[in-house]
């Protein structure tokens, strides 16, 4: 017989899962929180924090999460206090670097991030230093076996979208940032199955040097 039993397979393969949710959970509780922060806890006059609310029911977060985010968010439940912070640097190469981060730490992350920039030859650099070569954007990706283009560029247009660029097997469809919900909810109407969803920092060039 085996040394290893069927029971412990899946028990290690379970807990790695775990381990795996528990890490995105994580990231979507802190966006939620800063989100309801930010902007306060009704969806309607906030879209970041629908937003961070419809990814975390894609990741089947429970409710009782989601709402205790949003009550930390909005001051009423105590908690750790997150904030939003920027950096810039280079790294191999002058890479431009752009890096934006939710922190209970401010102090201990600007140290965290330096060290790991000059570690891998990079360097922190001073705000504004490479923030130019980014653009803010709405960013949605479809796989592009599983819809028809002609209705995803209709639907896109329609509801305001910038651009679409196929990059291989994916869609990509660009809007402004204050369109993003607009276009979102275009495709959520039509059941159109997207891979991500999210406001991105996008680079103004990507090629290689």
């Amino acid at each position: 017989m085996s040394g290893h039993s069927k029971w412990s397979t899946i028990k290690h393969k379970k807990g790695k899962a775990d381990a795996k949710k528990g890490k995105v959970f994580t990231k979507l509780i802190k966006e939620i929180t800063i989100a309801a922060r930010m902007g306060g806890g009704n969806v309607d006059n906030n879209p970041r924090l629908r937003l961070a609310i419809d990814n975390a029911k894609a990741e089947n977060m429970p409710r009782d999460n989601i709402e205790r985010a949003v009550k930390k968010g909005t001051g009423d439940l105590e908690g750790v206090n997150y904030e939003e912070s920027s950096y810039e640097g280079y790294g191999p190469a002058g890479v431009a670097i752009l890096i934006d981060v939710l922190t209970d730490n401010r102090n201990r992350t600007t140290a965290n991030i330096r060290h790991t920039l000059h570690k891998y030859n990079g360097s922190m650099g001073e705000s504004g230093c490479v923030s130019w070569m980014f653009n803010k954007k709405g960013l949605i990706q479809f796989d592009a076996e599983g819809v028809s283009e002609d209705d995803l560029i209709e639907i896109a247009l329609d509801a305001g979208a910038d651009d679409i660029v196929q990059q291989e097997d994916i869609f990509e469809v660009f809007t402004a940032p204050e369109n993003f919900n607009d276009v979102k909810e275009a495709f959520d109407q039509k059941d159109f199955k997207y891979l991500s969803a999210e406001i991105a920092i996008i680079p103004q060039n990507t090629d290689k040097m």
